[in-house]
């Protein structure tokens, strides 16, 4: 079992720029793919980025170019940049971890991101 912390969130202009992190009880190397995933009202949650145990990247289309999934292993730490953030950006983000080779999830509580001017 992991817990998770997300942090970061908050209130931008569109166009700005954010980081989250999301920190882990445990180590993940080796054991957990971690993702983000974002909800907005009204709306189902949905895959935003994903770093495999093997270090391969996923990202949603509508995020690619954008957004940047990174990880700090020694320090359990999976980092989201985002970077010309727009308004359909505004959501709740959770951080995820999925155990390898099931589909069994861990998720934060989420972190509240706002873009509007």
């Amino acid at each position: 079992q992991v817990q998770l912390v997300e942090s970061g969130g908050g209130l931008v202009q569109p166009g700005g720029s954010l980081r989250l992190s999301c920190s882990a009880s445990r180590s993940f190397y080796g054991t957990y793919d971690m993702g983000w995933y974002r909800q907005a009202p009204g709306n189902q949650r949905e895959l935003v980025a994903r770093i495999s145990i093997g270090d391969a990247t996923t990202y949603a289309d509508s995020v690619k170019g954008r957004f940047t999934i990174s990880r700090d292993i020694p320090k359990n730490m999976v980092y989201l940049q985002m970077n010309s953030l727009k308004s359909e950006d505004t959501a709740v983000y959770y951080c995820n971890a999925r155990l390898r080779f099931t589909n069994l999830d861990y998720w934060g509580q989420g972190t509240q991101v706002t873009v509007s001017s």
